[in-house]
């Protein structure tokens, strides 16, 4: 069956030339068995008709979709790991599949994948994914969308019928191939490269894409790429803050895996809070804590000042300071805002919602072993004080630690409060993510290929997402 009317095909990454990506052909797979189509996502991009056996000939086989890349293409980039500089990167185990527009808002969006087979860049690496890192990624996005946190979206997971060796989990493990959609693959490792490679004139190419493409409204700036950076800071600023407000850990903060667009992508360690811990990692090897939960706006400016670094080449260096001094800032106003709108109340100002987000936190963080991060939230949601008070946690809530919240949110005025009236907040306990249960799906999987634990917690997330509202 044809795409439908709303699917546009521009692939735009071709303009950038032969220095900026690489032609490349996915892997010849032994199986392909669909386990995962996201017709919510595929619907705004027209793509939402295809039948099964056409899902899988396209994010499978990747037979190219009308009009598109033809080949695929694994863009080069560099980046800071664990804040050492890594030459030697670029797309090892995917590349980008298609460029389309988003039905209702024009965005240019692209289909990426990851472990769809060796590239150029690749290394020692096999190109692949294994199935549980795959299922793992879909759940993350699926939280993170549910929680309003800007995030790439789980588009196809496909079992490939491969074993895998991998030094960190059982092996062999089974193999797949993920195809996510995400709000541009430009990366701040993008710009690295060729600051290293000495190329002002294809970092201002890059530049020049970036704002046509992305940031269209920069277009009649004095100086784009000071705009740009700006840009990207507030972006950023914001992105981190919703990870905070969403108690989430990426695990990898390195500039490899930070887009131009402020879109969070790119899922392997990560996890989400027990409860209140800004010294808790998500991957085992973060022995100094570097990507911690409390350090990962610290984090993200970091690689905001490589990436400016990245611009100085042309642009005028005050004015590229000027512009990561707004990040501070944009963070404290953006984190504001999500921690607000997760209690599920009316802004009431900068003064007043800065207290309330700190008194959130404080609280929180005396709440101990018992408050979860999830349930503090929902407990709290539209301000509802008899409603928390009443949970499980009532007695936690009553506590001398919480007198200020408790204060400040009492005078604090409900933004939907219709929203309660929602299946999921008749329930006991939220929908939480935490490691635990992430193990027990895949178990499942691993030991008899039950796949409904998997389906289940996705039709939970999505009834979870429609009642937060975010």
């Amino acid at each position: 069956m044809p795409p439908q009317s709303s699917y546009r095909p521009d692939p735009r990454l071709t303009d950038l030339g032969p220095d900026f990506a690489d032609p490349v052909k996915a892997a010849d797979f032994p199986q392909t068995l669909l386990r995962f189509r996201n017709d919510r996502a595929a619907a705004t991009v027209g793509l939402e008709t295809l039948s099964d056996a056409e899902w899988v000939a396209h994010f499978g086989r990747f037979q190219p979709l009308a009009g598109n890349l033809d080949p695929p293409l694994a863009q080069r980039y560099h980046g800071h790991q664990f804040r050492v500089y890594n030459p030697d990167l670029g797309d090892g185990r995917g590349f980008t599949f298609a460029q389309l527009r988003e039905a209702g808002t024009d965005r240019l969006l692209d289909l990426g994948t990851k472990g769809s087979g060796r590239t150029p860049w690749s290394r020692d690496g096999d190109g692949r994914l294994t199935l549980k890192g795959g299922m793992r990624e879909v759940l993350a996005t699926a939280m993170l969308e549910s929680l309003g946190v800007p995030t790439s979206r789980s588009f196809s997971l496909i079992e490939t019928g491969e074993d895998l060796v991998r030094s960190d989990e059982p092996s062999p493990t089974r193999s797949a191939v993920l195809v996510r959609l995400s709000h541009s693959h430009i990366r701040f490792g993008t710009f690295q490269r060729h600051a290293f490679e000495e190329s002002p004139d294809r970092i201002r190419q890059l530049v020049d894409y970036v704002v046509d493409n992305y940031y269209p409204e920069l277009a009649e700036a004095p100086d784009r790429a000071v705009a740009l950076l700006e840009a990207v800071c507030a972006a950023s600023a914001n992105l981190a803050a919703a990870w905070l407000a969403a108690g989430f850990v990426h695990g990898v903060l390195n500039t490899d895996n930070m887009n131009i667009t402020g879109e969070s992508f790119d899922y392997g360690p990560y996890r989400f809070l027990p409860k209140n811990d800004p010294n808790f990692v998500a991957a085992y090897f973060d022995s100094q804590g570097l990507y911690s939960f409390g350090r990962q706006p610290e984090a993200v400016f970091w690689n905001l000042q490589h990436l400016g670094g990245c611009l100085s080449l042309f642009a005028d260096q005050d004015e590229l300071v000027s512009a990561l001094n707004s990040f501070p800032v944009a963070y404290r106003t953006a984190l504001a805002g999500h921690v607000v709108r997760r209690l599920g109340v009316v802004p009431a100002g900068r003064d007043q919602d800065s207290a309330l987000v700190n008194a959130a936190f404080v609280a929180m963080g005396a709440g101990g072993e018992r408050l979860r991060w999830e349930p503090f939230f929902f407990d709290w949601f539209c301000g509802d004080t008899d409603r928390a008070m009443s949970s499980v946690r009532g007695d936690i809530y009553a506590g001398e630690a919480f007198t200020p919240f408790r204060t400040l949110m009492a005078g604090r005025k409900a933004d939907r409060p219709e929203r309660l009236q929602a299946a999921t907040f008749a329930q006991a306990e939220p929908q939480e993510l935490l490691y635990d249960e992430i193990e027990a799906i895949w178990a499942a999987i691993a030991a008899d290929d039950d796949w409904q634990p998997f389906q289940t917690k996705l039709a939970s997330l999505e009834a979870a997402r429609l009642a937060w509202g975010f």
